[in-house]
């Protein structure tokens, strides 16, 4: 992976470069699934924070819960869950705007003061696509892209997970470069592109 690659994985289709990591340790609650799979959403995120050496808790003292992942059928079943519209803004537009998209996925953040990841909301609508998908793979994809602010164009042509002797494993390129990300010497949170050549250098360090 080169520089220039990691800094595209941050590069907004508008141009922009913008990249964030968790600033607190995650606490994430799982909603609509049965308690197989509830356990197989807390192994992903358990061994992807483990990956990044960050840390997970029982409980956020600000949100209870900080890192939310919803499984439904349909989008309009987002607006009947009790005080979302609070969590995450216009919720109704951006109901209505996953429906026309025919989206069946999409997440929000929240940051804080200094940049850096407060709060995610990960939505998964289980349609035929999705529902393919196996638990565990469905899980570990999810947390991947729920542990930084990665672009909105990063994983559209090339998922960040591989197949390896028949088990689906996370790529070692993003694995490196999410270890990278959560050295205690980089800033949480950083707008200039320069910083995707202090990843590259972490990356370099650490082989």
């Amino acid at each position: 992976m080169t520089p220039e690659d990691i800094q595209l994985l941050f590069t907004r289709e508008s141009g922009e470069f913008l990249f964030a990591r968790w600033g607190r340790p995650i606490v994430p609650i799982v909603f609509g699934v049965e308690v197989e799979t509830l356990t197989t959403v807390k192994g992903a995120f358990e061994a992807v924070v483990s990956l990044a050496d960050h840390k997970m808790a029982e409980t956020d003292p600000e949100l209870g819960a900080n890192c939310m992942v919803f499984f439904f059928r349909d989008w309009k079943e987002l607006l009947e869950v009790p005080d979302l519209d609070r969590l995450v803004p216009d919720l109704t537009p951006l109901v209505d705007r996953l429906i026309a998209a025919d989206a069946n996925q999409y997440r929000v953040f929240r940051f804080e003061e200094d940049g850096s990841i407060r709060a995610a909301f990960v939505f998964l609508r289980m349609d035929k696509e999705l529902s393919k998908i196996p638990a565990e793979t469905l899980a570990l994809s999810q947390v991947v892209q729920a542990i930084l602010l990665w672009s909105d164009t990063a994983f559209r042509t090339q998922s960040p997970l591989a197949v390896a002797e028949g088990v689906t494993v996370l790529r070692p390129d993003i694995a490196g470069l999410i270890r990278a990300a959560y050295d205690p010497v980089l800033p949480g949170a950083a707008q200039d592109p320069a910083h995707g050549l202090r990843l590259f250098a972490r990356m370099q360090q650490s082989q």
